[in-house]
């Protein structure tokens, strides 16, 4: 079994910045990709940004692209999202989501892809 937690979250001026955290217990994530998704209301969950087990590799959505860094602590078992110039429309809760097969990197933009989820921290960007 394993848990995700989020950290990091809150209420920040468009423009602003968030680091939001990811730290896991139950099993090493050092196999896995990582992914973190938002949803806002009313809205389906959407995909932000992966990165792969080793973090050699990442994956960012077109509207964050540029503005938001994934990386991963894999001693400290830890994923982050860095988020810079952050917009109102960046407002939604943000999940981590665990890969669900080992050393994959084939689809780390969809949903199916993971198989463990944290429960969400709120990120609110006002204008």
């Amino acid at each position: 079994q394993v848990q995700l937690v989020e950290s990091g979250g809150g209420l920040v001026q468009a423009g602003g910045s968030l680091r939001l955290s990811c730290a896991a217990s139950g099993r090493t994530l050092s196999s896995y990709a990582m992914g973190w998704f938002r949803q806002a209301p009313g809205k389906e969950r959407e995909f932000v940004a992966a990165i792969a087990y080793s973090g050699g590799s990442t994956n960012y959505a077109d509207s964050v692209k540029g503005r938001f860094t994934i990386s991963r602590d894999n001693a400290k078992n830890t994923v982050y999202l860095q988020m810079d110039s952050l917009k109102p429309e960046d407002t939604a809760v943000y999940y981590c989501a665990k890969a669900r097969e080992a050393w994959g990197w084939s689809t780390p933009h969809l949903v199916k892809a993971y198989d463990y989820w944290g429960q969400g921290t709120q990120v609110t960007v006002s204008s």
